[in-house]
């Protein structure tokens, strides 16, 4: 039975609709459920830090730029300089190996942050955090990318998401009431403790699919020596334009993330409790029809025109800082977050037309190493130095501003990251035509 055809495949970039058979089962379901719960994990070890911030600060009279060092740098310096060499290791190697032992690592290094005695101390403990996560994202996206066919392929990627935003949500959520229970020594302990758990679950349950299922006819599976691989990734002009477009707009996701939570505390005087509780919910709330919508959206866009996954990623990034004026301009508490969800969900909305392109863009024998450069990227511009600049930049603010300071350099950093990543973006679908990124895409 031939395949069905529509107007959309005779369009440039057009998606060439899956034939029967070309989906390997429901097993991909329980796959793709489980390597969300362990990007929950990940994001959620990564970003209790945030709600814990004031707790720290105060016991160990720290200053924003140190948080944000501690948050940013110790944590994404040590993340990308692990990923690579795992990255290398996931293009020819058990992905799902690799990612069992990388989430029982950071878990344990999640609960040694509450054995920290001051500054140098949490600086360490949050790189051991860093070496394990940046070991678990190139092999769970190379994963996904053999397990669903590229047209369902952006909708898999935005189920994917919602691990960051439960992540997010549950980070803030759980963490700022073990906090309030106990103390914030307490809440990395008990935060950390079942990732241990679930990375035993993935090494007995999941299995290992075939790699480059998916791709074109007469693909080349055999990975290519270090330089070449890294030479034809940099030549790669879509891959490099998601990549940076990713590490410029994902400013705004980790700023949301990290300072959100500050923001509100000193901003209307409430505890850490009640921020957890309502910040992680507003997370939940947004950050879970986001994802999906996006997901389905990008599918939608991408079967007409494969550059929707660099032009929706560009028109989101810029429109969620409107919202985000909105909620931190806001004297009511609900209308702060009200705003703040709605600026949340735009933003989520952008990861799967990035991830899926990233994988779609490159071949199958270099995907693990392409995600550990795009989170190279993604970690030194929009985490390491997106925080340390809003911190930095808040201190200076602070005698002028006072508890607002934070706020203000906060919404700097999302506009210009938000400007910047939109241009980007924009640049990168103009590159697919000539690069041959469509024509590889319509006959794959």
């Amino acid at each position: 039975m031939p395949a069905p055809t529509t107007e959309a495949e005779d369009r440039p970039g057009a998606y060439r609709w899956p034939q029967p058979g070309d989906q390997p089962g429901a097993y991909r379901w329980y796959v793709l459920g489980l390597l969300t719960l362990t990007s929950a994990f990940s994001v959620a070890d990564r970003l209790v830090f945030s709600i814990l911030i004031e707790d720290i600060k105060a016991e160990f009279s720290l200053s924003d730029t140190e948080l944000g060092l501690i948050g940013g740098a110790a944590f994404s310096v040590i993340y990308v300089l692990a990923g690579f060499p795992a990255a290398r290791l996931a293009d020819r190697s058990v992905r799902k190996n690799i990612v069992a032992a990388a989430i029982s690592f950071w878990s344990l290094m999640t609960a040694a942050c509450g054995l920290a005695t001051g500054f140098w101390t949490l600086f360490l403990a949050r790189t051991g955090v860093g070496v394990g996560e940046g070991c678990s994202g190139p092999s769970s996206q190379s994963l996904v990318a053999d397990y669903f066919a590229r047209g369902e392929l952006a909708k898999a990627m935005g189920f994917l998401t919602i691990g960051a935003s439960m992540g997010t949500a549950g980070g803030l959520l759980i963490g700022g009431q073990l906090a309030e229970i106990f103390n914030w020594r307490w809440a990395f302990v008990l935060m950390g403790l079942p990732g241990v758990v679930i990375g035993a679950i993935i090494y007995v349950t999941l299995r290992e699919p075939p790699r480059g299922r998916y791709a074109p006819a007469g693909t080349d599976m055999a990975q290519l020596p270090l330089g070449a691989t890294v030479r034809s990734l940099l030549a790669n002009r879509v891959f490099m334009g998601l990549a940076l477009g990713w590490a410029v707009q994902i400013m705004i996701g980790y700023a949301l993330a990290f300072w959100m939570a500050p923001v509100m505390l000193r901003g209307f005087g409430i505890s850490t409790g009640e921020v957890g509780l309502y910040l992680g919910l507003t997370f939940f709330l947004g950050g879970i029809p986001g994802p999906i919508l996006g997901g389905y959206v990008t599918q939608w866009l991408t079967l007409r025109d494969e550059r929707w996954r660099a032009w929706l990623p560009g028109a989101v990034s810029l429109g969620c800082v409107v919202p985000l004026a909105l909620s931190l301009t806001s004297e009511s508490f609900g209308a702060f977050l009200g705003w703040f969800g709605i600026a949340y969900a735009i933003f989520v909305a952008s990861q799967a037309g990035i991830l899926s392109g990233i994988q779609a863009a490159v071949a199958p024998a270099s995907r693990g190493f392409a995600v550990a450069i795009a989170l190279f990227f993604n970690n030194l511009i929009g985490q390491a130095l997106g925080l340390a600049v809003t911190g930095a930049l808040s201190d200076a603010l602070a005698p002028a501003y006072g508890a607002d300071a934070l706020a203000i350099a906060m919404f700097a950093v999302c506009a210009a990251a938000g400007l910047a990543s939109m241009a980007i973006f924009a640049w990168t679908a103009a590159q697919m035509g000539p690069s041959g990124y469509l024509e590889r895409m319509r006959t794959g």
